[in-house]
């Protein structure tokens, strides 16, 4: 997974958006890029080191996803029963990955 491929998918749901809500929290030392739905983030990651992202999910298949993959972990400041981190380029295919994604910015849609 590479960063321009990744950004263009996210951008590709329709009515998503990209801010940089975090400068302010970490005094220009990351910079994070956050994909918004309606007004809610349903994914985000580290510009500087893109390794992994952070994205909602379904509580009922978080510890599945763990189980069987170990790029799963626990996300990075965000509640862990709601949201996970994936790490790129490790045993989930980027399919997979972009499947959840979609879903994070399904269940960010859907729930108001």
């Amino acid at each position: 997974m590479d960063i321009e491929g990744f950004r263009t998918y996210c951008l590709s749901l329709p009515g998503s958006e990209e801010k940089t809500p975090f400068e302010k929290f970490f005094h220009g030392k990351h910079s994070f890029l956050a994909f918004y739905v309606n007004g809610k983030m349903f994914c985000y990651f580290d510009i500087d080191q893109f390794d992994r992202c952070t994205i909602k999910c379904h509580p009922e298949e978080i510890e599945e996803l763990k189980e069987t993959y170990q790029s799963v972990e626990p996300p990075y400041n965000c509640n862990p029963k709601y949201w996970i981190s994936i790490k790129f380029n490790e045993d989930m295919p980027d399919k997979e990955i972009k499947r959840l994604v979609r879903q994070s910015y399904e269940i960010v849609r859907t729930h108001n």
